[in-house]
Order: structure tokens, then C-alpha cells, then sequence
């Protein structure tokens, strides 16, 4: 263990690595969800995807004492617990396309349905009705398979939290309770299928701190009063997760 945690620390750009985490903290904490969107592009450049998936994973138990206590008292929780339960079932499976399969495809795909969706949000689009269990199901399976196979979880289930008529702190509270949640409950399932390495447990060891202060500071920068302000960052964090994830810049 101690030749691992010597490892992590000697890990060539870990300064910029954490440097991102803090980022990807603040805009958590403000938003209720991008962390993922803003760690994975730069991560991903000086660690393996499948490390820097599980380390981001570890690192989001710092979120369970910073930001999730007052989201969990504003959510509707009957519903994101619904959504966490059905994205624990995909889950498995988009983990193993992402230890088995070149998921640029995937990644081509799921940019194209952020950004047909993203646009339509854009330009006035809601729905118009109370989405039900099977609304919710879809969403959660869909954000489940997704998550498991790139790392991101957010796209979707902002895209909805977005598109609905929730109020903003609710809106943010539901989507920070299931990025969360559904984060920390990917690892078992990546411990099975051989991602969770000692290597990626180490360095979401040593970003625990940074993300927790970053969430802390952005969560002090939210005002539920500025709902345009928040609408309007979410879709910048949306537009710029779109360009970074591109797979061009492999």
C-alpha cells in the first residue's frame, strides 16, 4: 500500500488532476450535477478512462457530508430513489462495455442525444405533464448504462430535472441526491468486474479533499433566487461537456 501511495503522488500531472477535482467541486456544489462533465476530459489525459472513472467514484463520497445532507431534506425523494434503483440496474452493464468495448461510438452517441436535447431546452422546450414511474424508469435505466460505460452520469438526468417544472432548489436537489448516491453505488459492481484497482482507490483517496471544498464553496455560491442564472450555467456546463467530450481530442 504504501509503494501505491507513493505511486499516486508521483503520478506525472496529479497537480492538474487535483487542480480539476476542486473545479469539478465548485461547479457540484452550485449546480447539483457537470462535476463529472469538468473531471473526466482532463483526467482522462493522464490516467487510464476506467482509473479515472472509479477514482472519481471514491472521491464523491466527500459529496455524502458537504452537499447531500440539505439537498436530501429539498428533494422529492420517493422519486430519485425510484431512479436510483433503476439506474443500479444498467449500471453493471455500461461498466462492462466500459472494461470490454472502444466506446467512442457510445460516446458519439450520447453527445449527438445531449446535444439535440440540450438544443431543444434552449429554444422553450418542457414537458407538460407529471412524468410518472416509467418516465422515471427510463431515465434512471438509461442514466445508469451510461454512467457506467463513460463515467457521466449527468446528461440525462439534468437534461430532465431541466426540462420539467420543479423549482430550481428542487430541481438541484434531486439531481445532486442521485449523482451522488448513484456514484458511490457503482462500486461494488466496478469491484466486481476488476475497475476498482488499488491504483484508482489511492488517487480517489487524495481527491477527496479538493472535491469536498470545491463542493463546499460552490454550494455556498447557489441562490435559488437566480433560477435564470442557474438555467443558464447549467446549459454553458452542458455546451462545454458536449465540445470537450468530443472524441476528436483523443
Amino acid at each position: 500500500m504504501p509503494d501505491i501511495a507513493a505511486q499516486t503522488l508521483a503520478l506525472p500531472g496529479l497537480v492538474w488532476v487535483v487542480a480539476i477535482t476542486l473545479v469539478a467541486g465548485i461547479v457540484y456544489g452550485f449546480a447539483g450535477f457537470g462535476a463529472a462533465l469538468v473531471f473526466m476530459p482532463v483526467a482522462s489525459v493522464f490516467v487510464p478512462v476506467e482509473v479515472a472513472v472509479a477514482a472519481f467514484s471514491v472521491s464523491a463520497l466527500a459529496s455524502l457530508v458537504t452537499v447531500v445532507p440539505r439537498a436530501w431534506a429539498q428533494a422529492d425523494r420517493p422519486a430519485t430513489l425510484w431512479m436510483i434503483g433503476c439506474a443500479t440496474l444498467t449500471a453493471p452493464l455500461g461498466i462492462w462495455v466500459l472494461r470490454t468495448t472502444d466506446v467512442a461510438t457510445l460516446r458519439w452517441g450520447l453527445l449527438i442525444v445531449v446535444a439535440v436535447t440540450l438544443l431543444a431546452l434552449m429554444t422553450g422546450w418542457r414537458y407538460s405533464t407529471r412524468p410518472g414511474r416509467m418516465t422515471r424508469a427510463g431515465v434512471g435505466l438509461g442514466t445508469g448504462f451510461l454512467g457506467g460505460a463513460t463515467g457521466l452520469l449527468g446528461p440525462i438526468v439534468i437534461l430532465f430535472q431541466l426540462s420539467g417544472g420543479d423549482t430550481v432548489a428542487r430541481s438541484r436537489a434531486n439531481t445532486l441526491v442521485f449523482l451522488t448516491v448513484t456514484s458511490l453505488l457503482l462500486l461494488p459492481f466496478m469491484a466486481l468486474q476488476g475497475i476498482l484497482s488499488p491504483e484508482a482507490v489511492a488517487l480517489g483517496l487524495v481527491l477527496l479533499v479538493p472535491y469536498g471544498l470545491g463542493a463546499r464553496i460552490g454550494q455556498g455560491l447557489f441562490d435559488p433566487a437566480r433560477e435564470t442564472l442557474y438555467r443558464n450555467c447549467a446549459y454553458c456546463i452542458i455546451a462545454a461537456a458536449i465540445v470537450l467530450g468530443l472524441p476528436l481530442w483523443d
